[in-house]
């Protein structure tokens, strides 16, 4: 039974999905992802681009991830799943010079469709930064410094938080409710999760950094993950855990000269 406040399926999503699966081995073949247990010293993607060092420093060793989900309940179709990841996604590029615009052109943050009034809660100890501030992702927000140096940013909410800012909370805790971007609780109902540095002016990818089973959790959902694609790159950033950092206002990052699927001007 599909769970009230669900949003509608997009079926255009599903059919690039497929167009990606199709032409993958005339493109050279899949970028194969990074286990989930991969050492810490571990420095290039599949792509060839290089992480920073720090990122992968604040994972600690043997390549621990330090936060949490943002949900207690698992994952399924009756709870949440990933509905745009990270990064260089096709939405994002068609949007380049809108919406993600600030973030050079790519989305800055992990999608989890849920219901709403879903329990969100927080991926680490830590201490509310701000309730409804800075970082959009309407109609409430709300950030929490960790110890390790970055900030988690929660987005959509349904409500404003039910906390006060310079409160501490343990990761697990239920910090907040999942809302709609829309405010309707059926257009498109999801958390919007981001990973930041604590100047606020760098993300970084979620996956990085949230311990879970990533190739699991990706088998739920409409359609697989789609990135856009560098005809002239075709195996740059085109999997969940290879994906870029962002800094704030910085130039695009993904301004194709042959870009598949085109378009988005």
């Amino acid at each position: 039974m599909t769970r009230p406040g669900w949003g509608r399926a997009m079926p255009i999503a599903a059919l690039i999905a497929t167009l990606m699966v199709a032409i993958t081995p005339l493109m050279g073949g899949p970028v194969v992802a990074r286990p989930v247990d991969a050492p810490a010293n571990w420095r290039r993607a599949a792509s060839g681009v290089e992480r920073p060092s720090s990122v992968l420093s604040s994972v600690g060793a043997q390549g621990v991830r330090p936060f949490g989900l943002p949900f207690a309940e698992p994952p399924g179709p009756g709870t949440w799943f990933v509905s745009q990841p990270y990064g260089n996604t096709v939405f994002a590029y068609y949007e380049r010079d809108t919406i993600y615009r600030n973030g050079q052109g790519l989305h800055m943050g992990l999608d989890f469709a849920a219901a709403c009034g879903t329990p969100i809660v927080s991926v680490g100890d830590g201490t509310v930064l701000s309730i409804d501030g800075r970082g959009g992702s309407g109609p409430h927000n709300m950030m929490i410094a960790h110890d390790n140096g970055f900030v988690s940013f929660y987005g959509h909410l349904l409500e404003r938080a039910p906390l006060q800012v310079g409160q501490h909370v343990s990761r697990g805790q239920v910090v907040a409710l999942s809302g709609d971007m829309y405010g309707t609780c059926y257009d498109a109902p999801h958390l919007h999760l981001e990973i930041r540095d604590a100047s606020l002016n760098r993300l970084f990818n979620p996956v990085d950094f949230i311990d879970a089973d990533w190739d699991s959790i990706l088998l739920l959902g409409a359609s697989a993950p789609v990135f856009e694609r560098d005809l002239d790159s075709p195996r740059k950033w085109q999997s969940i855990d290879d994906q870029p950092p962002i800094t704030i206002g910085g130039p695009l990052l993904n301004e194709y000269e042959r870009a598949w699927p085109a378009g988005g001007r």
